[in-house]
Parts: structure tokens; sequence; C-alpha cells
């Protein structure tokens, strides 16, 4: 099967929107690369269904511009858009069968029924619905109605498909299908698509690129391993996923990063952050720490005390105390967690130079 007919390039300019005296988007500027998978991850409320709205034409921006391919459609109302839509409660017409509510969009363009059929059949085969075709919404599954919302707003092969929330109404299992069938659809259309979600986990497993939002604002863009390995401030690093923060002191440009004292030990740090000094948050995640009896001569290391356990089977979470009274969660082999809790909880939490990154601040 062909890739969309036309990806589209989205360029957003300075965006802000009001509702009344509430600023939902602050000067939001994000670019969009033709056959990208962007996706708008934030908590509630952070202006992520907001921004997709606009870009969709169901809002207008109280300032700033937007661009699809270089033109100027800020303007443009949604029915002149070349976009696609799959809203959280998949939005299909209960009155018509699975092939009417794919073809819609395509009467609507007064395409030849010749071609509507064509349309309709290719997408029924890539979202596997064959023999559901004369179905209505109301006999077909969660996924299965999942899976004609994106059909139906992928059949007129739009530049861009925007999707709000589509996997919410989905159990964990079936988000897991829906997930890989996305993913799936995006590299088989090469169609640009914008994602919004708050699931910090989808977010990564699906994206080319993550534009993560707060409070109305645009806080980090850049690909998943980017924002969550090097996180750009405080609210980015806790947001998504685990993250342990020690307190530095003493914090200076080193040969390859920088060096500082991680309570009464020094501590080296691989990083771009050279212009850091004085006090600052060192960041870890926890799957980046080890446990040991004690640091090796290149290793990083400060000493703890477990102070609680969770059997994870192969794995074992471990929660401990440093010396300084910083909590630490760490997750290790079971086998080396029973090891240490049989010390009296007494180890050395260890962690390479180059998996840790500094964050402005004191704890």
């Amino acid at each position: 099967m062909q890739h969309a007919a036309r990806a589209a390039e989205i360029k957003a300019t300075g965006i802000g929107k009001n509702f009344g005296s509430f600023r939902a988007l602050k000067n939001l500027s994000l670019d969009i690369g033709r056959g990208e998978f962007v996706t708008l991850l934030g908590p509630s409320g952070s202006g992520k269904t907001t921004f997709l709205m606009i870009l969709a034409g169901f809002e207008a921006p109280s300032e700033g511009r937007l661009f699809s391919d270089g033109v100027d459609i800020t303007d443009r109302p949604a029915e002149q858009r070349s976009s696609g839509m799959v809203f959280q409660g998949y939005a299909l017409f209960p009155h018509m069968s699975v092939a009417d509510n794919i073809a819609f969009a395509l009467r609507v363009r007064r395409k030849s029924e010749a071609e509507i059929r064509r349309r309709v059949a290719e997408m029924v085969e890539r979202v596997g619905l064959q023999g559901h075709e004369r179905k209505r919404p109301a006999q077909l599954s969660g996924g299965q109605q999942q899976r004609v919302a994106l059909a139906r707003a992928l059949a007129f092969e739009p530049g861009v498909l925007l999707l709000d929330e589509p996997f919410s109404a989905l159990d964990k299992s079936l988000r897991g299908q829906m997930q890989a069938e996305m993913k799936r659809l995006h590299q088989e259309t090469g169609t640009t698509f914008v994602f919004v979600t708050h699931d910090q986990s989808e977010a990564l497993a699906l994206s080319s690129r993550v534009a993560i939002f707060n409070h109305g604002e645009l806080l980090q863009v850049g690909t998943p391993q980017e924002v969550y390995e090097r996180p750009g401030n405080r609210f980015v690093a806790e947001f998504l996923g685990e993250i342990n923060m020690l307190p530095l002191r003493g914090v200076r440009p080193d040969r390859d990063g920088v060096r500082g004292l991680c309570e009464d030990r020094e501590v080296a740090l691989r990083c771009a952050e050279r212009d850091v000094a004085g006090e600052a948050l060192l960041a870890i995640r926890p799957e980046h720490m080890s446990i040991a009896r004690e640091p090796g001569p290149q290793e990083n290391g400060i000493a703890a005390t477990a102070t609680a356990s969770t059997y994870l089977g192969a794995a074992t979470r471990l929660e401990l105390t440093t010396r300084g009274g910083a909590r630490v969660t760490v997750s290790v082999p079971t086998e080396t967690a029973r090891l240490a809790l049989g010390d009296g909880g007494a180890v050395w939490l260890t962690w390479p130079a180059d998996r840790g990154f500094l964050l402005p601040g004191t704890a």
C-alpha cells in the first residue's frame, strides 16, 4: 500500500490562548517535520489538548500564527484543513455501518463511488476489520471501534493525523496492542502524527519526538531518549518516571564534565552542563544505580541503608536512606537484594559517571 499523498509540515509560532482571564497557552512555538510522530505530553490542564484543538481548527489562538507546508492556516476553518482527527471518545456515527463511517469523509469531499469503495476496502484491510464492514459501532469491541476511528481519519489521506488520547478508554492489554498498531500505521502511511497523552510510557514508546507541556508552557522537545536521559528541568525529570536526586556541593568543572561533593564523598559526572558551579542536584534514574559492598576505584558511590524492599520476581525494588538522609530507590536483581538485606541493609550505592545529569537548585 502507498504512503499518504502528502505528509504535512507544521509550524506554530508564538501561539497563545486565553479563556477569559485564564491563560491556557503561553507563547508556544513548535516545528513538526513532515512524517514525524510527535507526542504532546503533560498532566491534565497543561495545555496539550488546547494546542491540538488549535492545530485542528476547532479553537482559534488568541495570538501567534500557524503554518502548514509554509501556508498560513491560522484563520482557516477545520473543514478546510488537510487534517484527520481521532477523538478520545471515537465520535463514530452510531447509525452507520463500519464501511459508511470510514467512507464519511470521502463522501463529504465528493469522491467517486468507485474511489470510495476502493479506499474503504484498503482501510478495512489496513486496520484488520475484514468481515465487520456491515456492523454498527455498538456491535464492536472498544478496540474495534478505535480501529474504525483510525480508518475513518486516514481514509482521505490527510496531511496530518491528530489524536486526542485515543487509548484512554481501553484496558491495559488492549492499549498495548493498539500502540503497536498505531506505530505500524504511522510507518505504513508516512502521515504526520500529532498525538496527545498524559501517559509517559506511551509517549516514549510511540514517538519520534516528545513535546512536554506544563501550565500552558512548552518546557522541552526532544527524542524520547533525550527527554528521558537529559531532561531540561526538574519538572521534566520527575514527570518522566522515577528519579533519584542527591544534593551536590562544591560543583566545579572537570576535564570530562564536573565534580562535586555528594554528602562526604567526591563524585564525578560526565556531562555537558559544565557551567554549573556551587550547588546543584545530581539526578539519576533508578535503573542506572546499583548496590555493592564497596564502590570500585573508578565508580561513584555513597553509603546507604536499605529500609524497605518490594519483591517483583526477578528484580526487587529497594528503598534506601543515605547517611545524609536522602531517600533513594533502586531496582536490582533479587539475589543481589537478598545479599544486601542479609548484611543488615548497609550497602554502597554506585553509579557510572556518564549516567547522571545535573539540575540547577538544591533539594
